[in-house]
């Protein structure tokens, strides 16, 4: 019989697999959309569900069937604008030229970042960057969570930065200093049927070894009688003295920063429907949601209370695209979702 081959286990595309910095994800890259308004909104992991709904797949064996999905639950309490940032282009990318804070900062941003004191002049940071027009690149807002709100056993918001769509500087710029100090809604942002992206730090499974890790291949015969079996065959050749970084081995696995692409909203609820979502006594390890949600088609990095920050599509696959007819919605209590 011959020997069983395959090829190597695991993306080399990930490496280093080490932890995340933190665990508010940094949006590196953002999609061109010609309507003004936030390109990215932030939620809570609550749990997964499934839903039967009507398919409205173009061309799909089940169209206009009823069908059954699963779904994630992300509770989306409102987010505030704390600020306004102003970027210059420079030989090295992008600096920020100058930052323009609301007057009506919460309390709760105390507990984050040291909040400006009265000798803040928030006229003469508006004046710096009409005066700086001609080289401003890009404005942006400056958002903060309100977990308070949520089903969450903490207080403290966490801060990212959004990107405006639209084309030219000056609306862009008109319009965030209008939100400034606002509160957004989900819907404010997204739509049913929209495909949007989601940006989370996975779970974290702690140090584990190499078979679990990347997936090699158990030892067998002699090989495995030193130490089960679970480590590489090799280390490597002789030239070159040293282990190169693709040889699979022990370390970090999961709380790793992840992106997922063209994930489909399905529904979004409002807080008043609370009710047709949650189960009985809540969903298991993060309680009731009390606020707007969404239902996600399909899963999300992270586990439960765990920030996922959503984002406008960068490559959706198609536009234009019609909300489905849900027609159920489960609330039977999940386990180890």
């Amino acid at each position: 019989m011959a020997r069983h081959h395959q090829p190597r286990k695991g993306s080399l595309a990930y490496s280093p697999r080490k932890r995340a910095a933190k665990e508010t994800p940094r949006i590196k890259s953002w999609p061109k959309v010609q309507e003004l308004k936030p390109l990215a909104f932030a939620g809570y992991k609550a749990g997964m569900t499934h839903i039967t709904m009507v398919d409205n797949r173009k061309n799909s064996p089940t169209e206009g069937m009823e069908i059954t999905t699963p779904v994630t639950v992300i509770e989306t309490p409102p987010i505030t604008v704390m600020g306004v940032r102003a970027y210059e282009k420079t030989s090295r990318g992008l600096r920020t030229l100058a930052d323009v804070l609301a007057d009506n900062l919460k309390e709760d941003l105390e507990r984050k970042i040291s909040t400006p004191g009265d000798n803040y002049n928030k006229d003469a940071a508006i004046q710096k960057i009409e005066d700086n027009m001609d080289y401003i690149q890009e404005i942006r807002i400056l958002v903060h969570t309100n977990p308070r709100l949520a089903a969450l056993p903490k207080k403290k918001p966490e801060i990212f930065e959004c990107a405006i769509g639209g084309e030219n500087i000056q609306e862009k710029l008109e319009y965030a200093l209008e939100l400034l100090g606002e509160d957004i809604k989900v819907s404010d942002v997204f739509s049913e049927g929209e495909y949007i992206d989601s940006i989370a730090v996975t779970k974290g499974k702690g140090f584990q070894g190499p078979v679990k890790r990347w997936g090699i291949r158990i030892q067998y015969g002699k090989a495995a009688r030193s130490s089960k079996g679970r480590h590489i065959g090799s280390l490597g050749p002789w030239t070159p003295s040293r282990t190169m970084w693709t040889v699979p081995q022990a370390g970090q696995m999961g709380y790793h920063r992840r992106t997922e692409y063209n994930k489909k909203i399905l529904k979004i609820g409002e807080a008043s429907e609370a009710d047709q979502i949650n189960p009985k006594g809540g969903f298991i390890r993060y309680g009731l949601i009390k606020n707007d949600h969404i239902l996600l088609k399909g899963s999300v990095p992270g586990p439960a209370k765990r920030l996922i920050i959503l984002r406008k599509a960068i490559r959706a696959p198609e536009k234009g695209v019609e909300a489905p007819q849900v027609t159920y919605i489960s609330t039977a209590s999940k386990q180890g979702t």
